[in-house]
């Protein structure tokens, strides 16, 4: 059985993380609160905002704080983590900005991707330290929750890919020109900076957990584009974040209320013995 976090006062089903630029979704939302969440691995990014989209309880959580105080190896995913499922989420819908390694994947497409490739380095990526727990890993993204975008996606006309390896990079810095190439020619992607661990620390809290890449640049192995900035990055995201806030408040409501998928049983025979 899953180790499962103290709960608080106020309560939601349906957690989303804010990638680089995105740093509000509910302010304005019916019943809006800020939730203060401890966890035994310290502060999460930011407060946790608490509302309803769609009739559903949300909790909305920057991953980078609202300042973008944490670069990608700082973040405190295991404590981001532990908020949404001490406030009762079990299901993470996770928007994040990423670079494309494939000409057809285009800046300001969204791929909802069904695979991950971890190149970081030196990330705590589980909460159990004390014993070893083998979680299952095989397909990182919800079945259930990537249906439920890219439906909501393809009926906004949304321009969405089915399906793609993203690789997360240790960063802060971005690949070079050699690197770009050898992701691209792998046959990957996307290339991100923040989607691991987070993905693999929600399946050990048996959390569905749904990838949502908003494409920001071509990475530099693509060719003939120029070296990708963080100035572009943060401008193509925030050019773009009413589409995504649009796409969430569609798909929010879509989400199962019933799990039938393989996420909430992640941890049964993950330990031998």
């Amino acid at each position: 059985m899953p180790v499962l976090p103290p709960v608080t006062d106020a309560r939601a089903d349906i957690g989303v993380f804010g990638g680089s630029g995105f740093y509000a979704l509910l302010d304005d939302a019916d019943g809006a609160e800020e939730v203060a969440v401890p966890t035994p691995f310290g502060e999460p990014s930011a407060p946790a905002v608490v509302g309803l989209v769609g009739g559903r309880r949300v909790a909305f959580l920057p991953r980078h704080g609202r300042d973008h105080r944490y670069p990608p190896h700082r973040i405190p995913y295991r404590a981001n983590l532990w908020a949404m499922r001490s406030l009762g989420v079990t299901q993470i819908v996770a928007p994040c900005a990423a670079g494309s390694l494939r000409p057809e994947v285009r800046p300001g497409d969204f791929v909802v991707c069904d695979q991950l490739v971890d190149r970081t380095s030196g990330r705590p990526q589980t909460f159990y330290d004390d014993r070893a727990v083998h979680v299952a890993f095989a397909d990182p993204y919800c079945p259930a929750g990537r249906a439920v975008t890219l439906a909501a996606a393809r009926t906004a006309g949304i321009d969405v890919h089915d399906g793609g390896t993203m690789v997360v990079v240790e960063g802060p810095r971005f690949s070079t020109r050699a690197e770009s190439r050898w992701y691209a020619g792998a046959g990957w992607s996307v290339i991100n900076m923040t989607g691991h661990p987070e993905a693999v620390l929600a399946r050990e809290l048996e959390l569905c957990y749904t990838s949502l890449a908003l494409i920001t640049d071509y990475d530099v192995g693509v060719s003939g584009v120029p070296a990708v900035t963080a100035d572009e990055v943060f401008r193509v995201f925030r050019e773009n974040n009413a589409r995504l806030r649009t796409l969430l408040f569609d798909l929010i409501p879509a989400l199962p209320e019933t799990r039938e998928c393989p996420c909430g049983t992640a941890l049964s025979g993950a330990e031998f013995g």
